[in-house]
């Protein structure tokens, strides 16, 4: 039996992070998370390649870090520009926080991919906007015949002058949505993503967080311009699933995996994002099994500060039976 291949582009930042609790923690965030939910997933069955630019002194750390996953391959993370996130994340309470980003990984290009079309899955997990380029996507699209998944915190995110990070409207949405396959993102930024043509001065200063009625119309766009499965993550609520059968569009909510207390949230979106790269490796239109996986490894990335939060696959398949009764 061949073994399975999953790439991950993304940054990987060094962070700083002070908890609502108030304690601080330093450590390397973003694809990190990602590449390490796959990897104990996979196990033996499989390899993970992570993509990544970093700083020339972060490049030893990093990959000594990586070092003790042995299914994680760490050749395509490199520091020749010597250029890597270093971002600062004050949170307010369990879910909102304050960002600042003072170091910016040169963006992931084609050439940084050599040797990797054969993958069956490419999960993207850019923060900022220019961290994945859709020149990048285009290319994988052109040449593989793999999955693309797409995080909109990358396009919905930027930085000002002075370091701040700040949402923005995705406007070129409509450029990037034949060649992303599932696109996962928060539901304040997939605000972000649907947008009206011009907007009253006022208007801009109301903005609903917890709206969900823009959703349908939302996903129903882009289902029709080229993605096969839009997700959207709703805090403690779970998932909101949508996706096509035959020429009908199907929604599922797909609750939560339950936590008695949360430890520290930071990156739990990528780790998100890598149980759905799981979780379509070997059933590719199974999005709502997929998006179980997902609300799973999300789930237990915030049980603990460190990498031993992942589980292996039988200990992950039996927090999915405990919670949903099936995978």
């Amino acid at each position: 039996m061949s073994k399975l291949n999953v790439a991950v582009l993304g940054p990987i930042p060094r962070d700083h992070i002070t908890t609502h609790h108030g304690e601080e923690i330093e450590k390397y965030g973003c694809a990190t998370h990602t590449a390490i939910g796959l990897a104990k997933l996979l196990g033996s069955d499989g390899k993970v390649h992570l993509v990544s630019h970093v700083r020339k002194k972060d490049e030893g750390p990093v990959k000594e870090l990586l070092s003790f996953y042995d299914n994680l391959d760490t050749t395509h993370i490199t520091s020749d520009a010597d250029q890597g996130d270093v971002i600062s994340l004050k949170f307010i309470d369990q879910n909102n926080r304050l960002e600042k980003q003072t170091g910016f990984m040169n963006p992931i290009v084609p050439e940084d991919l050599e040797g990797l079309m054969h993958c069956e899955v490419f999960v993207c997990v850019p923060i900022t906007d220019y961290e994945v380029p859709l020149e990048t996507l285009k290319y994988i699209k052109a040449n593989s015949n793999g999955l693309i998944i797409f995080d909109a915190h990358g396009p919905t995110n930027t930085i000002t002058i002075s370091g701040d990070r700040k949402i923005r409207f995705w406007i070129d949405r409509d450029q990037w949505l034949p060649y992303i396959d599932v696109l996962k993102m928060n539901l304040e930024e997939s605000k972000c993503c649907w947008f009206e043509k011009e907007y009253q001065l006022e208007d801009l200063t109301h903005f609903d967080e917890q709206d969900q009625s823009h959703l349908s119309d939302f996903a129903k766009h882009s289902l029709d311009r080229g993605i096969k499965s839009l997700i959207v993550t709703l805090d403690a609520s779970g998932g909101a699933v949508f996706f096509k059968e035959g020429d009908t569009i199907r929604s599922e909510k797909v609750k939560s995996v339950k936590v008695e207390h949360v430890i520290d949230t930071t990156g739990c979106g990528d780790s998100f994002a890598g149980g759905l790269g799981y979780g379509l490796l070997k059933d590719p239109t199974n999005y709502l099994r997929a998006a179980k996986y997902a609300n799973a490894l999300g789930a237990l990335r915030t049980q603990g500060r460190t990498f031993e939060v992942f589980k292996s696959k039988e200990e992950t398949d039996q927090i999915i039976l405990d919670n949903y009764g099936s995978l």
